[in-house]
């Protein structure tokens, strides 16, 4: 308990203090500019970010994690926020806390095992797209002095790590940050700073109880977009602690970070702030400034309230362009490039999966509906390459009067009519072997096939004898099939 206290709290103390203010400061322009998406006051996302990223560092199950407000949850509360205002959503925020810690105990965490690579692949990719894509309104119609503080920011980025002594001391995008904002107050150049983005909070988060009737009116209200949040934000955040797994070769337990980011959503509720989830842009920023511990989580969430609120007039006038600079740092890190080197190596189910992936989340902004899509293509380009291993072999008995038929491989509703298509119910033989050793029953769609061959050849005349079930299944066809049962053609056939 203790070791493990210290690994991940006090293990890299100098590395995740300096990565959680580099956050802090990324998170600002974001947080508002998620709350102007979801229709509310930028103090709402401000606060929300802030309650998230601290309680999370103490419930979450991913260390080094980053946890705030975040655009994909934003998108789904727009409605609710038009139609019935903030009271309402801090309503939902709350019952998707208690949804989340709900599907935290009901383990559904250990779904994300059937979302496969490609579909991750993918997921990251169009992240990567999204998150580039979400800079481009601030290098739109904009003077000079706009780019070259962009490519400035790049630069010191991409080349302050090769500085002898110190490149190795401070994150490059603090330091970027740092001076790019020195540049600004110094030379006055009129170019968009965080104070243009929305007015910055002056006080601290007190308690609010939503202000909404107790009653089943307000639940059915606010339970569509509460299940959508809970779905959209745990999703996310699975997603995200697979990657920071990767990126940090470290494991994570997902089921402790769903009831932590319910427990999270709560205590943003209660504080007045909308829901959120863990942020992969983020997080990918903590990784690369050296951040691994709870500690930088931790520091990120409460520099974040001290800058925005004892510092505002400071923060206020951090260039956007020196934050753009970041996030298309963050872009580039984040794009797995390697995915398009392998498009030559991999299936082609592999590459169709990957890149519907990408092309459904980037065209609906909707990070569920793309994995949805990625593990559905996934999962029955499965079935079908699984289906199509299904042998089966024949071969007349010695005295000419009956054959005998080994099936070798997997049968189910994928294979039903393969396995149909192998026997030949017209021969005229007087018995028939159907050997299933080598194969395996899996639903009842395969036990269907079984029943229907069998009573196929007796209705033809022809003794059939089943054999080699393994015990599994067995198991399936002892419960589900008919054909060793009175009545069993009307039964299959669909007879009275």
């Amino acid at each position: 308990m203790i070791r493990s206290i210290k690994q991940d709290w006090f293990s890299n103390i100098k590395g995740d203090s300096l990565s959680g203010i580099v956050v802090a400061l990324a998170l600002i322009p974001e947080a508002i500019a998620f709350s102007i998406i979801a229709g509310v006051d930028p103090k709402v996302g401000l606060y929300a970010s802030f309650c998230i990223a601290v309680i999370i560092a103490f419930t979450g199950g991913r260390p080094g994690m980053i946890s705030a407000a975040t655009g994909a949850m934003a998108l789904l509360m727009v409605t609710l926020v038009k139609e019935h205002g903030l009271e309402y959503l801090l309503a939902a925020t709350l019952l998707t806390g208690v949804l989340q810690i709900v599907a935290g105990y009901l383990r559904l965490a250990d779904l994300m095992r059937f979302v496969s690579r490609s579909v991750v692949t993918g997921f990251v990719n169009a992240l990567a797209i999204l998150i580039f894509m979400a800079q481009l309104p601030e290098l739109t119609d904009v003077t000079w002095h706009v780019y070259a503080m962009t490519a400035a920011g790049l630069v010191i980025i991409y080349g302050f790590p090769y500085l002898p002594m110190i490149g190795k001391t401070l994150p490059s995008p603090l330091v970027c940050i740092l001076v790019l904002t020195a540049v600004y107050i110094i030379s006055g150049m009129d170019i968009r700073s965080v104070g243009d983005m929305g007015e910055l909070p002056d006080t601290l988060p007190v308690f609010l109880w939503p202000e909404v009737p107790l009653n089943l009116e307000t639940l059915w209200i606010i339970l569509p977009y509460a299940v959508m949040l809970t779905v959209v934000g745990l999703l996310e955040s699975m997603m995200t602690a697979t990657i920071v797994d990767d990126l940090t070769d470290t494991p994570s337990n997902k089921n402790r970070e769903c009831k932590g980011q319910g427990i999270a959503n709560i205590g943003s509720g209660l504080l007045g702030g909308m829901a959120g989830c863990a942020m992969i842009g983020q997080s990918v920023i903590n990784i690369k400034s050296g951040g691994r511990g709870r500690l930088s989580t931790l520091v990120a969430g409460v520099v974040l309230l001290m800058m925005v609120v004892f510092l505002a007039d400071w923060v206020s006038q951090i260039p956007m362009a020196a934050l753009v600079a970041v996030m298309i740092m963050v872009s580039i890190g984040t794009f797995s490039w390697s995915s398009i080197r392998d498009l030559k190596k991999h299936p082609l189910s592999t590459n169709i999966v990957m890149l519907t992936t990408v092309a459904v989340t980037v065209s609906t902004h909707n990070l569920a509906i793309g994995v949805f899509v990625g593990v559905l293509l996934a999962a029955l380009f499965f079935a079908n390459k699984v289906g199509n291993i299904l042998y089966i072999g024949s071969e007349a008995t010695e005295d000419g009067r009956g054959r005998r038929y080994e099936v070798v491989g997997q049968v189910f509703f994928a294979s039903g009519e393969r396995f149909m298509a192998a026997f030949d119910f017209k021969e005229s033989v007087e018995r028939v072997v159907i050997d299933l050793s080598r194969a395996h029953f899996w639903d009842i769609t395969a036990v269907e096939a079984l029943d229907k061959a069998v009573l196929k050849f007796r209705r033809e005349g022809t003794e059939v004898e089943v054999i080699g079930l393994n015990e599994a299944s067995a198991t399936i066809v002892d419960r589900f099939a008919v054909h060793d049962k009175p009545d069993a053609v009307d039964k299959l056939m669909g007879g009275h």
